[in-house]
């Protein structure tokens, strides 16, 4: 009992604030309140039991355990067959409707469906990623645990007892056919008083409903809609509401190498991540989140453009500063926890490309423009003429050496590419004669410099010969056609050294050991390489090789539609921070571009 599950094991649930990971084992094992990034009180995930979590499982070994999702929405159902019986959990956290507010609640609620089952309800309540036990007092028929500036409050219809010596609260019942018991437990600041108590059967119905309305405007019926859908509700599930942030992943520290040491923070909105997760929400109706994302971007990076930063903190936090957590052994013994991403000091050359590119994509969806977003990108364009020569981190935030790599390079032309579009399409004031020389500066340099041709393909960075999966990105972007001989070549060329059966990794290793950071252990697969490969076998015109390889990734999803950030083959298991939007934007923007109407590919970003 006292240890967390498989990172595939876990299912999503989101209030739009934050975030709760719950096990095959009833148990709520990663909870942060009161937002995506704010410290854990449940963190059995990254440790033990003693770490924090709330479990309501039968007493005795479950025979047979069922999940799923009600429909598209993030209502949770775990059937247990246990000996006299089975019982449902059904978990929600409902969505506020008070845009202002970040009082978080969890429900869980136990319907008996045959039989006689006695369950086990574990209450472990641990601040401060488990740095913190609470004091914990019974109040007005609730149960009251307060640290410091944290306190949450369980009400319930059978609450568990104090466990003598434990620090933990445990209860026994029996559940019999036809039996409902419901549990809710509410965020509460330290110095407030206690929020009134919640209607547990009206709070479900509301959540159902709110991704019942939200999912109705998803326009996507073509093949695997299940998984393309349920990607899409994921992908919504990692937004801040009140600020219209998109977090990388709801979690920290998942280990990309199994017992090894790359463990890093993904609860921020990294500019990147949230560019793609907004396109593959636009490409199937979800129009409201570009106005949203705007909003936050245009706030988020106010200032000097030469302070823009790859990412921030869900409110726009700039400074991220990144600590080691040692209260927390980390996931399966991988050390060390992380707190905060070092990383928001890195320059990343092609944010600059992906930000000019989904604000300009939006312009033409429609959005109405404004001229905070234009003044935005004009400074972001007059910064960037300033530095986009100089060497950076690179897509895969490399804590080595600055490079000149290639697909950074690829997102500079994009950057200008769509200054000049915006300029000359809707009329905006700018120097669109500079850009236009820029860009087409840069596509001549990308051309001579990073392309091999001892290698036959473009290389990770200028002067080297190791691939790079995101060099597959080069004909989605326009930057040349998807049949370009030299694209061509470069999809072989991957194909035999970075894919192993339908996994492609993000770049050439060497021994166990990247080259790009100097970190031992080999990482697996990065589940959005994959997808990359099926859209460049797509513009490729190799189209029936395309769906096969993305029905063979689907199957890749855990039993609930979740993806992690990496898989790895060997040991068969997900990898890296989960859910990881990343991963779950490959597969839907692999949809939009197989299936879906999503012109962008092609006629839109098309090289003039």
């Amino acid at each position: 009992m006292g240890r967390p599950g498989l990172i595939e094991d876990y299912a999503l649930l989101s209030d739009l604030r934050t975030a709760a990971l719950v096990g095959l084992d009833g148990s709520v094992d990663w909870l942060c309140l009161p937002r995506f990034d704010a410290p854990s009180c449940f963190g059995r995930l990254l440790g033990d039991e003693h770490a924090g979590h709330w479990q309501i499982a039968p007493a005795a070994e479950a025979t047979a355990v069922r999940r799923r999702y009600r429909d598209t929405s993030l209502v949770l159902e775990t059937e247990f067959d246990a000996p006299g019986g089975t019982v449902r959990l059904v978990d929600a956290m409902p969505p506020e409707s008070d845009v202002g507010s970040d009082r978080p609640s969890l429900v869980r609620t136990v319907e008996g469906v045959s039989g006689e089952v006695e369950l086990v309800l574990r209450w472990v309540v641990r601040f401060a990623y488990a740095d913190a036990v609470p004091w914990v007092r019974r109040l007005d028929g609730a149960i009251l645990a307060v640290a410091g500036p944290h306190g949450v409050v369980l009400r319930g219809d059978v609450l568990p007892e104090r466990v003598p010596g434990q620090r933990a609260h445990e209860g026994r019942l029996t559940v019999r056919e036809g039996d409902r018991l419901s549990w809710v437990m509410q965020w509460s600041g330290a110095d407030e008083a206690p929020p009134p108590p919640l209607d547990a059967a009206a709070a479900l119905r509301a959540t159902e409903e709110y991704w019942r309305e939200w999912a109705s405007r998803l326009t996507y019926t073509g093949p695997h809609a299940d998984v393309v859908r349920r990607s899409l509700t994921t992908l919504k599930g990692l937004t801040y509401a009140p600020t219209g942030g998109i977090v990388a992943a709801p979690t920290t520290s998942l280990p990309e190498t199994l017992g090894g040491g790359r463990n890093w923070d993904y609860r921020y909105c990294w500019l990147r991540d949230a560019t793609f997760t907004l396109l593959a929400l636009d490409n199937f109706g979800c129009r409201s989140e570009a106005g949203a994302w705007r909003h936050w971007l245009v706030r988020a990076v106010a200032g000097d453009p030469a302070d823009v930063q790859i990412m921030y903190g869900i409110a726009g936090e700039r400074h991220l500063i990144e600590w080691e957590a040692d209260s927390l052994p980390g996931y399966q013994g991988a050390s060390p926890v992380r707190v905060g991403n070092g990383a928001y000091r890195q320059l990343q050359l092609d944010v600059y490309g992906e930000v000019m590119d989904a604000l300009h994509l939006a312009r033409e969806r429609g959005l109405e423009p404004t001229e905070q977003a234009w003044a935005l990108q004009r400074g972001m364009m007059a910064h960037l003429e300033r530095i986009w020569q100089q060497p950076d981190k690179g897509l895969w935030e490399v804590r080595g050496p600055d490079r000149y790599f290639t697909h950074s390079r690829v997102m500079v032309w994009v950057a200008f590419d769509r200054a000049v579009r915006a300029a000359r399409e809707f009329g905006l004031s700018g120097p669109v004669e500079r850009w236009a020389e820029l860009r087409d500066a840069v596509h001549a340099e990308v051309l001579v410099k990073g392309y091999s041709d001892e290698v036959g393909a473009f290389t990770q960075f200028y002067g080297g010969t190791e691939l790079d999966a995101s060099t597959l990105l080069i004909p989605a972007v326009g930057f040349l056609p998807g049949d370009d001989p030299r694209v061509l070549s470069t999809l072989d060329v991957i194909g035999r050294q970075l894919r192993h059966g339908d996994l492609v990794e993000r770049y050439s290793t060497h021994d166990g050991t990247s080259h790009v950071d100097g970190l031992a252990g080999r990482e697996g697969a990065f589940l959005v390489c994959s997808f990359w490969y099926v859209d460049a076998l797509t513009l490729a015109g190799r189209r029936e090789e395309a769906e096969a390889m993305f029905a063979r990734l689907t199957q890749l999803v855990n039993d609930v539609g979740l993806l992690a950030e990496e898989y790895d083959p060997v040991a068969r298991r997900f990898t890296g921070n989960f859910p990881q939007a990343f991963s779950h934007v490959g597969l839907a923007n692999s949809a939009a571009l197989l299936w879906g109407d999503v012109a962008r590919h092609q006629r839109q970003r098309a090289r003039p």
